[in-house]
């Protein structure tokens, strides 16, 4: 019995489509924020300014986590809201029984765990821009690399941010409802789901050869080379599950 019919899954890809948008521009800032920070410690010539960059991006990292804890939260909870519509919408086709098993599911732990994830996700991107500004300044001193190009890059951890933000994103919002969908099937007696996809010319050839297939939920198939996993959960898929009954 699916889930999704097609009408369903187009106003779903509208919807996290949607959220994506919010969320990634809410991560951008944190983006153009260490962009303004980089530049406003970076001093040309001086050999500790890699280790002030690290300091004072850190020091954001943490100082950031309340925001982060509450713009998490946001995306998480309007997914799971988002869910729990389109089962609503699916309920007149199940059993009654399945019906109150839907009501009673309880997703709490999920949501903590999704919200957990976003905190370390969103406080990363100060970090991961340290740890980029370190690695391009020993590879300077290692492999002789110009001070000017070295500079150039550094002062672009901004907009490498960002590009991060977008990804994060863009995956975070997939897999968050994968993962809603897959424990409410599951409380409900799902074992296996169909993959779907979004059917147009931007889905990887890798996951349209998966279209229409059944799968374990436990048992993702391997999607891209060397990696396992649901649809939507994996980077840049905006594939979705078809739960099984």
């Amino acid at each position: 019995m699916p889930v999704m019919d097609r009408a369903r899954a187009s106003r779903r890809l509208v919807q996290t489509t949607k959220v994506e948008r919010q969320y990634a521009s809410q991560l951008r800032k944190i983006a153009t924020h260490i962009g303004e920070l980089v530049a406003t410690v970076w001093t040309p010539d001086d050999p500790a300014v890699a280790d002030r960059i690290g300091q004072a991006l850190e020091r954001y990292a943490q100082i950031i986590e309340p925001w982060a804890r509450v713009v998490g939260r946001r995306m998480v909870e309007e997914i799971d809201s988002r869910d729990w519509r389109a089962w609503r919408e699916a309920s007149a086709e199940m059993s009654r029984i399945m019906q109150v098993q839907l009501n009673s599911s309880d997703v709490g732990q999920l949501t903590q765990q999704r919200l957990a994830d976003q905190v370390a996700l969103i406080t990363s991107l100060p970090r991961e821009a340290a740890e980029r500004v370190h690695k391009l300044t020993l590879e300077g001193l290692t492999q002789g690399t110009r001070a000017k190009d070295i500079a150039a890059e550094i002062m672009r951890s901004g907009d490498v941010a960002k590009s991060r933000a977008n990804l994060i994103a863009r995956t975070e919002v997939a897999r968050t409802s994968t993962e809603f969908t897959r424990a409410r099937a599951e409380d409900i007696g799902s074992t296996h789901f169909i993959w779907r996809t979004s059917r147009d010319s931007d889905v990887r050839q890798s996951h349209k050869a998966l279209e229409g297939k059944t799968f374990r939920w436990d048992e993702p198939p391997e999607c891209d080379p060397g990696h396992h996993a649901l649809p939507g959960a994996i980077w840049n898929c905006r594939c979705y599950p078809e739960p099984v009954f």
